[in-house]
């Protein structure tokens, strides 16, 4: 039995999926990776929740400035779900979207996207496990990084806002979802797609203004999980 269908078990369950996982350092029994993605489907792989995250991280970003003008780089874009209501948004070339397993970004394109509306609108969409944002064609204005914080030891988070701190343009945003915690957990030691880390607000915020930024606490965003909570990031 998987830890969402224990979770239907319990009342209120859709908001205690990432709490059993964070609580009981289990690693769900599928592979991360290709592997992964071939026996889940590239939908599940990433979460499921399709169309209600997709909606939710549009009109988050949308609510909170973000104009067809802007470049937004779209960081662990997976397969493009957020992506392709982004896509569409923002004018051709304007969606950056990152991720570490190609294999989730094709199917994004195939799959969800469409080829035609690829030519269209022209994506910038780049594989790289080291956030290596001089590969993208333009500088953000908006970098939304959802459910990446909640897979990553500290080190790599650290990278990741460093490298963004380094590109992004004056008085550009950056919204990071993590799952909050109390006082501070016992991450695994090595990133996986399907293991849970879990910060607390100071954790985060020091993690910020160690690489350049001044950290705000959103908190909750109407995530289908209550722990998944947001940060919004400014350049200092």
């Amino acid at each position: 039995m998987t830890l969402r269908e224990v979770a239907k078990r319990i009342p209120g369950a859709r908001w205690t999926v990432g709490r059993i996982r964070s609580l009981l350092h289990l690693r769900p029994e599928r592979p991360e990776g290709p592997d992964g993605i071939r026996l889940l489907g590239h939908r599940e792989y990433v979460g499921g929740y399709w169309d209600l995250m997709r909606d939710l991280q549009f009109d988050f970003m949308v609510s909170n400035g973000l104009e067809p003008p802007h470049h937004l780089w779209d960081i662990a874009c997976g397969a493009l779900r957020a992506g392709t209501k982004f896509i569409a948004y923002l004018e051709p070339g304007h969606y950056h979207g990152v991720d570490r397993h190609r294999e989730l970004i094709d199917a994004g394109v195939e799959k969800e996207l469409g080829r035609e509306m690829y030519e269209l609108r022209r994506p910038d969409l780049i594989v790289s496990e080291r956030f290596e944002f001089e590969m993208f064609n333009a500088p953000p204005d908006f970098a939304l990084a959802q459910s990446l914080f909640t897979h990553l030891p500290p080190p790599l988070i650290l990278l990741c806002l460093k490298n963004l701190r380094n590109h992004i343009r004056p008085g550009g945003v950056f919204f990071a979802s993590f799952l909050v915690a109390e006082r501070p957990a016992r991450n695994p030691s090595e990133p996986h797609d399907h293991d849970c880390f879990s910060y607390t607000v100071g954790e985060m915020e020091a993690l910020g203004r160690r690489s350049g930024w001044q950290p705000h606490y959103i908190g909750a965003w109407n995530h289908p999980t209550a722990e998944q909570v947001m940060m919004r990031y400014t350049p200092r």
